[in-house]
């Protein structure tokens, strides 16, 4: 696809899901130092630990690769966080990257436990190659779920990887439950399938089931473009 981003379409994509949050009392910012970024989720006693994903001790990102973003409130306690970084996967796919703990860690040998395991059965994941973006790490402070901040940083990530990277394709891995109540939906996520990381790391505890949801970069330019047909003054 063509790696050409109009400015000026991506910064009224994102000044508009910029202000709804606003608008519900959150303030967002970008960060680039995952460093930082552990130390702050650290602190937020309802979250789970971060994945090794975007943990600089096993799996370091290269600067311009990776961005994380938060939400204060009005009295500057965080709200939400999420992260984002892109994979390389041009001489493979997902599913293999997956398989091979690659995305987990930067070098399994080192790294990984002899029984850490990840299983990749969804079919789009091995057609999943190229520029990756993976938008993972979101949690959301209970008092402003049901707000539609998951819908907002949805498109916020989506918009911010497509202006830094024009990925070729954006993935997540979510729990079940998501489909099963339509949160998905909700999202806005347009593509998921079972079977997208059954995942066992034994040092970091983690046992996952998750589907996969992703979007191809022509959809997420998409999304991003026709958002000038939104009507001054709509929210999401």
């Amino acid at each position: 696809m063509t790696s050409v981003v109009n400015p000026l379409q991506v910064s009224r994509f994102l000044r508009y899901y910029d202000d709804a949050a606003a608008q519900r009392g959150i303030k967002l910012s970008v960060g680039f130092d995952f460093t930082e970024y552990v130390e702050i989720t650290k602190t937020l006693p309802t979250k789970r630990a971060t994945y090794p994903n975007f943990r600089p001790d096993r799996s370091p990102i290269k600067s311009g690769d990776g961005y994380w973003v938060i939400g204060y409130d009005r009295n500057n306690g965080v709200a939400l966080v999420q992260a984002a970084r892109l994979y390389d996967l041009s001489h493979t796919n997902l599913a293999e990257h997956l398989e091979s703990l690659k995305a987990f860690y930067a070098d399994p040998a080192t790294h990984a436990h002899p029984q850490d395991r990840c299983i990749c059965s969804a079919p789009t994941a091995k057609r999943i190659t190229g520029k990756v973006a993976y938008h993972g790490d979101f949690w959301l402070r209970e008092d402003f779920r049901g707000r539609g901040m998951a819908k907002i940083m949805a498109a916020t990530v989506r918009g911010l990887s497509f202006s830094m990277w024009v990925p070729d394709f954006t993935f997540g891995l979510v729990e079940r439950w998501l489909l099963e109540k339509g949160v998905l939906a909700q999202y806005g996520h347009a593509h998921y399938e079972l079977g997208g990381s059954k995942l066992q790391l034994i040092e970091e505890g983690i046992v996952d089931d998750d589907l996969l949801n992703w979007l191809s970069g022509e959809e997420l330019r998409s999304l991003v473009e026709r958002h000038d047909a939104h009507q001054p003054g709509s929210s999401p």
